[in-house]
């Protein structure tokens, strides 16, 4: 049994308490042990990835307790991706926070962002879905002290909207795992795979009510209409390198959703079959068109930024709730897409900040840097946007691909085309009004500071891996593909969680 997939979430939560025993009042110290660490998680990732590269299923039994009564971590091509690309986004925000300063207008900052990497990534690893439910709540305290961060009553009503409606989440899960462990008598998802195809449909009432409730929780996360309303308020009001963070926390619910109904409510399933198709697809696309329009309609542009977070979200449902193995590949190309063009423009949108006395949509006179902040958002934009030739492009194209073998084809390519052009409007008038026309307002005498150039460095980095992204987009979708396969065939996953390959263990055995 390797140990290696088990440090990504321990490194994290050994620095975390170190960083606030050992160095709560030296700045610099935590900054040192903060970047080693990242630095040290994206090699764990990217090693951990290679070694799932061709199929491999790594197993970690915590103290050497067998599934399905001990907490395990798995690591297979999903998993190690997702963990690989929360690595990437740390160490490009953590630049960020130290080059423009946000880490010191609080003490714990760092501490916080380990705690938040600990969540994230045991998310991403675990085999059980009661520890899913225990890392989520480890994201939730993390992220709400990263929210409210630097104080202000602004930020602490968004971050308190942010608690309840996650707390309510919380509440929901509990009731779903109760109702699948009454129906199944386990929480382990390999377990639960063989479990719920032994249940009689005639008795699974329960099972099904427990799947809607699961589905409801990961929509939640996900901020899938009509579930999205805590996102625009605490994205805008959370300091840059904190929003820039949470641009993989809403990955977190699309992938709980990937692997739970993949693996454990496949779509062929009798005892659930068609329940989640029913109503997801169109939420996405009412999601899709909310952020678009929201996108549209901003009148600030860090709410701009978190209503195309919105938008983005719904282009990933939607491809998800094809529940086709090309819809599911186009949906984790996007996701890679999707989390690095909006964590770059929550830290653009910083930069833009940082110059101006505020961030309305209103011509200002320039700011300082305004040139290359301009340049950088005008990538950004188009990368979000999916306006060609950035992987955004790419990614709709393979999700309208997908969207062939869907009844409602029409609909969903009418949604994404219109959406589109929407938000082309909708960037392109904040740009102008931002950058263009601020030239015919009167520079101030004395402007503010340049942004530093550590934080043009960690933009500049999202936007090189997104474009990373795009030129090897060919190979990028054939590992998806792979990927997308292995999570319709979960075989291997449930035979090396519970090293019995092909028994189905009952409810009788287990207990």
């Amino acid at each position: 049994m390797t140990h290696w997939i088990v440090l990504p979430v321990v490194l994290p939560a050994i620095l975390a308490p170190f960083i606030v025993l050992a160095a709560r009042y030296h700045i610099g110290i935590q900054r040192v042990f903060s970047v080693v660490g990242v630095l040290a998680l994206i090699a764990i990732a990217a090693g951990l990835a290679w070694q799932a590269s061709d199929g491999t299923v790594t197993l970690y039994q915590l103290g050497d307790w067998a599934a399905p009564f001990g907490i395990v971590l798995v690591g297979d091509r999903l998993s190690t991706l997702m963990v690989l690309l929360t690595s990437l986004l740390a160490f490009f925000v953590l630049l960020y926070a130290i080059g423009s300063g946000w880490d010191e207008r609080g003490r714990h900052f760092h501490a916080l962002f380990q705690f938040q990497l600990m969540g994230i990534m045991g998310a991403f690893l675990t085999g059980d879905l009661f520890n899913l439910f225990v890392f989520f709540e480890v994201l939730l305290i993390a992220s709400y002290g990263l929210m409210i961060h630097s104080g202000g009553t602004i930020r602490l009503r968004a971050g308190v909207q942010y608690v309840l409606f996650n707390l309510l989440g919380s509440t929901l899960f509990l009731f779903a795992l109760g109702s699948i462990y009454a129906e199944t008598g386990t929480l382990n998802m390999a377990d639960l795979a063989q479990r719920v195809t032994l249940i009689d449909p005639s008795a699974s009432v329960g099972i099904r009510v427990a799947s809607v409730l699961l589905l409801l929780v990961f929509a939640i996360k996900a901020a899938v209409v009509p579930l999205h309303f805590w996102l625009p308020s605490s994205y805008a009001e959370a300091p840059a390198p904190v929003a820039a963070l949470f641009a993989i926390m809403t990955k977190v619910g699309a992938y709980a959703i990937i692997r739970v109904y993949t693996m454990i409510f496949p779509p062929d399933l009798e005892v659930t079959l068609g329940l989640h198709g029913l109503w997801l697809l169109p939420a996405a696309l009412i999601s899709l068109g909310v952020g678009m329009v929201g996108v549209l309609a901003a009148k600030h542009l860090d709410r701009l930024v978190a209503f195309s977070v919105i938008g983005s979200m719904g282009m990933v449902m939607v491809a998800i709730a094809l529940f086709t193995p090309s819809g599911i590949a186009a949906a984790l190309y996007y996701i890679v897409h999707s989390t690095l063009a909006a964590a770059a423009l929550f830290l653009i949108v910083d930069l833009v900040r940082a110059g101006r006395d505020n961030l309305n949509l209103t011509t200002e006179p320039p700011v300082a840097g305004a040139t290359l902040t301009a340049a950088l958002f005008f990538v950004g934009a188009i990368a979000m946007t999916g306006l060609p030739p950035f992987s955004g492009f790419v990614g709709k194209l393979l999700i309208l691909d997908a969207a062939f073998a869907s009844p409602l084809v029409i609909w969903t390519w009418a949604v994404i085309l219109c959406a589109s052009l929407i938000s082309v409007v909708g960037f392109a008038r904040a740009g102008s009004t931002v950058f263009w026309k601020a030239h015919s307002v009167e520079a101030p005498k004395q402007m503010a500071p340049r942004p530093a150039i550590l934080s043009y460095v960690a933009v500049g980095g999202l936007l090189t891996l997104l474009i990373a992204h795009t030129v090897f987009a060919g190979q990028a979708h054939a590992y998806m593909t792979a990927m997308s396969a292995q999570l319709f065939s979960p075989e291997p996953y449930i035979s090396t969680v519970l090293e019995t390959p092909g028994k189905l263990s009952t409810p009788k055995e287990a207990h």
